[in-house]
C-alpha cells in the first residue's frame, strides 16, 4: 500500500532533498575552496578522483574533479547493480550529481590559488570540516555519498567487513597513492590529517544530535530524589532494585535518562538531597520514545 501523499509528506520531502543539497554544496566547498588550494588529498570517491585527474594532467589532458566523481560513481553503481541488485536509493543518486555539479561549480567560479590566504594547514582542517558537516547532513537525511558506502555494499556480498575497516583501508592506499602522481609527502600527511578531522566531524554532529546521559543514582533517599527529578525537570524516574554486596542491604537505584544539557541540574539536586550519594554519569547515542526522538522517525 503507498503512502497517502499529503503536504506534509512533500514539505518533509523537500527538506530533506534541500538539506542534502546544501550538505553535498558544502561537502564540494570544502574540497575545491580549501583543500585543493592547500594542495591536500583526501580519501573516498573525491581523494581518487584527485588522483587521477592528477595523473591525466601529468600526460597532458584536463578534466575536471567533479566529473572524474561522476564517473567513478557511475562505474561503481553499475558495477554494484551487477553484483548486488538494482535497488539504489533516489536520495543516493542526488547526492552524487550534486557533489559532481558542485565540485565543477565550484572549481568554475572560485579564484585559483590560496584565495582564503590562510595556512594550508588550517586550510586542510577548515575544508575537513566542511567536508564533515556536509556529509552528516546526508547521512541525518537519509542520503549517502556514494563511493566508499558503494564499494562496501560490494565487499560484503563475499565477506563481512565493517564499513569502518573498508573507510579505513580505502583511505589508506588513496591518499598513499597521491605519491605516484607527484604529490609530496607534506600532502600525504595532509591527506591522513583530513579525513581524521572529517570522521571527527560527522561522529561529533550525528552523535551530538541525538546523544543523551543517563544518570544512575544509588541513595536511600530514593523516594525524595525521585520526587523531586519528576517535579523539578520533568523527566521520568525508573526505580531498579539493587542490593549493596558489602551492606547486604537492600534499596533502589534511581534512573533518569536526560538532555545533556539536564545533567547539571540533576546533579545539583542529588547533592542537595543526598551529598553521600554514589552516582554515575553515561553518555547515551540514540533515546527514542515520548520526551525524546520518535521512534517512527528512526
Amino acid at each position: 500500500m503507498k503512502p497517502r501523499i499529503t503536504l506534509e509528506l512533500v514539505l518533509r520531502t523537500v527538506k530533506e532533498y534541500f538539506l542534502m543539497f546544501f550538505g553535498m554544496m558544502l561537502y564540494s566547498f570544502g574540497w575545491i575552496g580549501c583543500i585543493l588550494p592547500a594542495n591536500g588529498v583526501g580519501g573516498g570517491a573525491a581523494g581518487l578522483s584527485l588522483v587521477l585527474c592528477t595523473a591525466l594532467e601529468n600526460i597532458g589532458f584536463h578534466i575536471q574533479i567533479g566529473t572524474m566523481v561522476f564517473l567513478i560513481n557511475a562505474v561503481l553503481l553499475i558495477v554494484a547493480g551487477f553484483i548486488v541488485g538494482w535497488n539504489f536509493g533516489i536520495k543516493t543518486i542526488f547526492c552524487v550529481l550534486v557533489i559532481s555539479v558542485g565540485m565543477n561549480f565550484w572549481q568554475d567560479v572560485l579564484p585559483e590559488g590560496n584565495f582564503l590566504g590562510i595556512d594550508n594547514l588550517l586550510a586542510i582542517v577548515m575544508g575537513g570540516i566542511l567536508a564533515g558537516a556536509g556529509i552528516a547532513l546526508c547521512f541525518s537525511q537519509g542520503g549517502s555519498t556514494g563511493g566508499t558506502d558503494i564499494v562496501a555494499m560490494i565487499i560484503n556480498k563475499y565477506r563481512t567487513i565493517s564499513y569502518g575497516k573498508i573507510l579505513i583501508y580505502s583511505d589508506f592506499v588513496i591518499i598513499a597513492s597521491s605519491l605516484l602522481v607527484g604529490k609530496g609527502i607534506s600532502a600525504v600527511i595532509y591527506g591522513y590529517v583530513m579525513t581524521a578531522v572529517v570522521g571527527y566531524t560527522v561522529d561529533m554532529i550525528m552523535a551530538g544530535s541525538r546523544q543523551s546521559s543517563q544518570v544512575l543514582i544509588v541513595t536511600h533517599d530514593y523516594e525524595k530524589m525521585a520526587d523531586a527529578i519528576a517535579q523539578n525537570i520533568h523527566r521520568g524516574v525508573t526505580l531498579i532494585d539493587s542490593q549493596g554486596w558489602y551492606s547486604k542491604e537492600k534499596s533502589k537505584i534511581v534512573m533518569v535518562v536526560c538532555r545533556k544539557s539536564e545533567t547539571a541540574m540533576i546533579l545539583k539536586f542529588v547533592k542537595t538531597i543526598d551529598p553521600d550519594a554514589f552516582l554515575t554519569v553515561g553518555s547515551v547515542m540514540g533515546v527514542y520514545g515520548k520526551g525524546f526522538q520518535a521512534i517512527n522517525k528512526v
